[in-house]
């Protein structure tokens, strides 16, 4: 029985990867996020894995995407700046459809911006920062415990749908200390790299589609000979021009993650049952409103929190069915306003949204919240 621990956020993050079954590492040291790199630094040579220092962020992605499609669990950890550089390969590898996670322990920014300092900013960044049409998996931890149960479940997701899945982790949660007991290992669930069901003399061809949409893609050193390319490209893997062929591709990206969002889209629901306001909140902030709920519910206030976890894709199911329910959502975030336009968007006019922003590198204060919440029961915008 594993004992329990006294763990920071980034330290249970990497164990999380070395229990879903990461072997490789390749970073490039930037806080708040170094802690990640320094675990697996220490941890990975004892399990046979391999960690490398790059000599810069761009260089740290390629490296991990190619020991992905070598056939290693893969893992790169990072933070906006780093994040930023990081963008273009992304893109590739979520239309070369490659394995791979990319933790992001948010910062402010932009640019350089304020280093350590706490911040929510990269929320539209994760989904939209590479160009054009692509599907993303955005994870958000609010618990030490959970950013180890969210590393594995990325690791997971990354297997299963091949594709690159953002840990998009915030400085609080990065630089927390809890106390936690991690499971065993025969508790964790563990997916497996997805593997050829045919023969090339059997007409295997890399990019054909299972039944899930999604490809069993051999690795490399397997003998299959793959060809592998950003551009748009066919069931051989070879580019093609065809808008047919673009069409298809695009859409069955998109569909492989559609099919699955109820599965994929994890949330937890506080106080909801009388509820006729609600608060919406992720990561580090959700641990703040949760605070602030329970006060306001202490003073009479109805209202209940919704906490994403799931950030992308958006959990739109939930939101619309709560602004059925209730009269006002808030949104506080630390941010000028990302995922509040979300909200806006999944209530569908169903009940009014207000922002409770915070970007100055400090954290909320339950009373900060508080004070939103009765101005959003009192009547919301002035």
């Amino acid at each position: 029985m594993n004992t329990a621990r006294l763990m920071q956020g980034n330290e249970a993050c990497a164990e999380g990867a070395l229990a879903a079954g990461v072997r490789f590492f390749a970073g490039y040291p930037i806080t708040p996020s170094t802690e990640i790199a320094e675990t697996m630094a220490r941890l990975l040579p004892a399990v046979g894995g391999k960690f490398v220092q790059m000599e810069d962020e761009i260089a740290s992605i390629g490296a991990i995407l190619g020991a992905s499609l070598a056939g290693e669990k893969v893992l790169d950890a990072t933070s906006g700046p780093g994040f930023s550089l990081k963008q273009e390969l992304i893109g590739y590898a979520a239309c070369a459809e490659i394995p791979a996670v990319i933790v992001n322990v948010q910062r402010v920014g932009p640019s350089t911006g304020q280093p350590t300092a706490p911040s929510q900013g990269d929320v539209m960044q994760a989904r939209w920062g590479t160009h054009g049409d692509h599907p993303i998996i955005a994870l958000s931890p609010w618990t030490v415990r959970e950013a180890f149960d969210a590393t594995v479940m990325a690791v997971n997701y990354a297997e299963r749908f091949r594709t690159p899945v953002i840990l998009l982790m915030d400085e609080i949660v990065g630089h927390l200390r809890e106390k936690v007991v991690l499971p065993e290992a025969h508790e964790i669930e563990v997916y497996a790299r997805r593997k050829p069901k045919s023969t090339r003399a059997e007409g295997y061809q890399p990019y054909a589609p299972d039944e899930d949409l999604v490809p069993n893609t051999a690795d490399f050193g397997e003998g299959y000979h793959i060809h592998v390319t950003g551009l748009i490209h066919d069931e051989t893997g070879f580019p093609s021009g065809s808008p047919k062929v673009t069409a298809e591709a695009i859409s069955r990206m998109h569909k492989k993650i559609e099919i699955a969002q109820d599965e994929i889209t994890h949330y937890d629901e506080f106080f909801m049952d009388d509820a006729d306001y609600a608060v919406v909140a992720f990561g580090g902030t959700a641990r703040t409103a949760y605070e602030a709920v329970k006060d306001a519910r202490a003073r009479g206030r109805k209202v209940g929190m919704i906490r994403l976890m799931t950030i992308w894709p958006f959990a739109d199911k939930v939101i619309a069915r709560t602004a059925a329910k209730v009269k006002g959502i808030l949104v506080p975030e630390l941010n000028y306003g990302q995922v509040v336009h979300e909200v806006e968007r999944a209530a569908m006019g169903q009940c009014k949204v207000e922002l409770l922003a915070k970007y100055n590198t400090e954290i909320f204060a339950p009373r900060e919240i508080t004070a939103a919440i009765d101005h959003l029961c009192a009547g919301g915008k002035d």
